[in-house]
């Protein structure tokens, strides 16, 4: 059940993301700077992700580490 509620919002964001993309390339040429900082937010979210999936001393302290 929790699966299919992940599926059904990942399923949402992403049409959410193209109506954004769509919405700022109609509002041309303004819509460029809204664009431009969505795209800038985008790489640094993946930037985050990729340190945190590559950081081991976070993976130990999350295993090992009592709260």
């Amino acid at each position: 059940m929790e699966y299919i509620g992940y599926v059904f919002l990942i399923i949402v964001a992403l049409i959410w993301i193209i109506a954004l993309f769509v919405g700022l390339i109609a509002a041309f040429p303004y819509g460029i700077i809204g664009l431009v900082a969505v795209i800038g937010l985008g790489f640094l979210f993946a930037k985050v992700i990729k340190d945190r999936l590559e950081n081991k001393e976070d993976d130990h302290y999350s295993d090992n580490v009592e709260q």
